[in-house]
């Protein structure tokens, strides 16, 4: 299923849409992390943005 760009609430903010190879890369940018520790990180913690940001975190200080 595609990611439905028109709907744009709370809860699309909330989550990283880990099927969407964009979102993934933006993610991983924006944490100075690979794509693959990104997607490996969604796969460990599932695609709550709040826990991905402090797993991501956790990666890039050590």
């Amino acid at each position: 299923m595609s990611d439905d760009k028109a709907n744009r609430g709370g809860a699309d903010r909330s989550r990283v849409a880990g099927g969407e190879g964009y979102e993934v890369g933006y993610f991983a940018r924006k944490h100075g992390i690979s794509v693959a520790q990104a997607e490996e990180l969604i796969r460990e913690h599932g695609n709550s943005r709040e826990k991905l940001d402090a797993a991501a975190g956790k990666l890039t200080r050590g």
